[in-house]
């Protein structure tokens, strides 16, 4: 390693795309810097002494990435999802002293944000609550019940009737500021590798009781207030579970709330929607909740098991690594020849995913002592500090993604999935034969082996640079600064929100780690949730298991004005202080300026795309 001119690219003469390949760390900060500095020696030692020699070559030639590298040598895993219900009941231990069980929402939803920024440091991706509703309905009515009982005791004479309504509108305005509290926590606890917030994900949605109702309700009214000023939170990533028979259809309990969230989304880009009926989701849904799918908020889902019971809650991936489609189909003479490549380097990724596994098994449960001793990670409460963590880290997921399949099939046929029919149906043969070689590595090695549609941020940059040095500038191919990420319709390519959806839906079903497509919409969506409404309603129809709308939100930091600006605010003609909340790999990020290059260019490029256009 260059050490001189490590130190030059990130504190003299910083390089945007060195400092920046994470748009939510500020790179320029000294902790960034830090962050940077360790992260690149760290993956020389791994690539040095971790890593076998076919699996360093792939990289080094550019046909494979291994995520989160600067993490290897610490033998931690990427994300989990968190059983909260479960820690919250029984309390917990953080290192100095027991968290007792909460009295009320307040508590609860304080002791979760607590709970978040101990696991965080414990991994090294994301971390989820999977029915956020359902296990904070408890303490909700918690809240009542002691709201209910002060009232009882003052010297008023109140009839029941009216005891009970004074203790529910007390119990909802608790319940609301304890939401509040916590979006304010998720945006402003920058405990991840001491630089950056913890990126967090809460699934929610479906549970029907009066107290989940509350909750549900309120997090939605927090949510679309905003923060102190009436910024746009970035986190909690909220997804809202879609399920028929609860909150689809206009006589379900929680349709009220599925409109809710559609018109919340217009406003805030968040909650993400989820969908519990797509067969891929219903396969595992028993009727009871702990049976409903549950996403990171970037895409990772996690739900066969080898091992154990087949739920998300207390389970996570453990590593994953990318495919570079398309220098496969550059250096290929034929379609036969691709799969022959294809082939080689799927066994050389999951021959690296395993080398990873053996090594993070060799860990000890006291290196991650909230992850593996409070009973966050299934099967840990069997494990001692001493112990390796091999039997309980089975539970988890190791995943193989891909990146660029509309340049991959251009390369191959001359046209993108969104160009021909024959290139699609070859686009869907290549992504089925790598969810069947997952199937057959499982089978294999008796663990939970899985397809990742990659979520590619820095990535979507690094394949194509080396690329264009290799092979130069390709019109379609290799002619921008990034990559389509995994089997995304180009952003660049102009298709109706109806054809988008159809084209990226079936590979929802073969990306069994982890899959998402967006609509990128044309215009503030604030005053539109039909048309949310609609959009959400057509990636049910088509079976899709995990999507979000895209809109512009931004903010005048000057008069606060929100929607649609261009150079300047409209209204007070400020043209500097202006925040603009976009999405990137499923994630929001409060300023661009932290984008890298690639990034930059990509949502330069996206079509927007009419949402009149959808009917229900």
């Amino acid at each position: 390693m260059k050490l001189l001119q490590l130190y030059e690219d990130v504190c003299v003469l910083p390089d945007q795309d060195l400092v920046q390949e994470n748009a939510n760390v500020d790179g320029k900060s000294p902790l960034g810097k830090l962050a940077r500095l360790s992260s690149e020696v760290s993956k020389e030692l791994s690539q040095t002494y971790l890593m076998s020699e076919r699996s360093k070559q792939a990289v080094s030639e550019n046909y494979l990435y291994v995520h989160d590298a600067d993490y290897y040598i610490t033998g931690s895993t990427t994300c989990c999802q968190i059983p909260l219900g479960q820690l919250l009941k029984y309390g917990f231990h953080t290192g100095h002293g027991t968290i007792r069980s909460p009295k009320d929402i307040r508590s609860a939803m304080a002791l979760a944000s607590i709970i978040l920024q101990a696991n965080q440091n414990m991994q090294h991706g994301g971390q989820a609550f999977p029915m956020f509703d359902v296990d904070l309905a408890p303490y909700v009515e918690k809240t009542y019940e002691r709201q209910l009982s002060r009232l009882q005791s003052l010297p008023v004479d109140w009839d029941d009737a009216q005891l009970e309504q004074l203790a529910e509108e007390e119990t909802i305005s608790a319940t609301y500021q304890a939401c509040e509290a916590f979006i304010h926590n998720a945006n402003s606890m920058h405990s991840r590798g001491g630089g950056q917030v913890p990126f967090v994900s809460i699934n929610y949605g479906t549970d029907t009781s009066k107290w989940g109702r509350i909750l549900i309700r309120e997090l939605l009214r927090a949510t679309e207030r905003g923060l102190g000023n009436g910024e746009t939170p970035i986190f909690p990533i909220q997804i809202f579970k879609v399920k028929e028979g609860i909150n689809f259809h206009e006589d379900d309990p929680n349709v009220d709330l599925f409109r809710e969230a559609c018109r919340v989304t217009g406003k805030r880009l968040f909650p993400n929607f989820s969908f519990i009926d797509a067969p891929f989701n219903a396969s595992y849904y028993d009727g009871m909740h702990e049976s409903e799918v549950a996403y990171m908020g970037c895409r990772t889902r996690v739900m066969g098991n080898r091992h154990g019971e087949e739920t998300s809650i207390g389970r996570g991936n453990l590593s994953f690594s990318t495919l570079n489609l398309v220098k496969m189909a550059l250096v290929s003479e034929s379609l036969t020849d691709f799969y022959r490549i294809l082939n080689r380097y799927i066994d050389i990724g999951i021959e690296q995913l395993v080398e990873r596994f053996d090594y993070q098994c060799t860990r000890r449960a006291e290196e991650f002592r909230f992850l593996y001793t409070q009973g966050v990670w299934r099967g840990s409460e069997q494990l001692h500090m001493q112990d390796e963590v091999r039997d309980v880290l089975k539970q988890g997921t190791l995943s193989l993604g891909f990146i660029g399949l509309a340049e991959t099939l251009k390369v191959l046929t001359g046209s993108t999935h969104a160009e021909s029919r024959e290139a699609e149906r070859i686009g869907l043969d290549i992504v089925t034969h790598l969810a069947n070689r997952m199937r057959v590595a499982a089978e294999a090695h008796d663990l939970n082996f899985s397809l990742l549609a990659t979520p590619a941020e820095g990535l979507s940059g690094k394949f194509v640079t080396r690329d264009q040095e290799e092979f130069g500038m390709i019109e379609g191919v290799t002619n921008r600064a990034f990559y389509t990420n995994s089997f995304h319709v180009p952003v660049y390519q102009s298709v109706s929100i109806r054809e988008k959806v159809r084209i990226e839906a079936p590979y929802h079903a073969l990306c069994d780690a982890g899959h998402i497509s967006y609509v990128e919409v044309d215009g503030s969506l604030a005053h539109n949730a039909e048309a949310v409404e609609s959009i959400v309603r057509l990636m049910r129809q088509h079976d899709i298991g995990y999507g979000s709308i895209n809109h512009p939100v931004d903010r005048c930091g000057n008069c606060g004005l929100e929607g649609l600006i261009d150079a300047a605010c409209p209204t007070c003609g400020e043209d500097e202080d202006i925040e603009r909340i976009r999405r990137i790999t499923g994630y929001l990020v409060g300023t661009m300026d932290r984008w890298n290059t690639a990034k930059r260019e990509e949502e330069r490029a996206r079509v927007k795309h009419d949402a009149h256009s959808i009917r229900r």
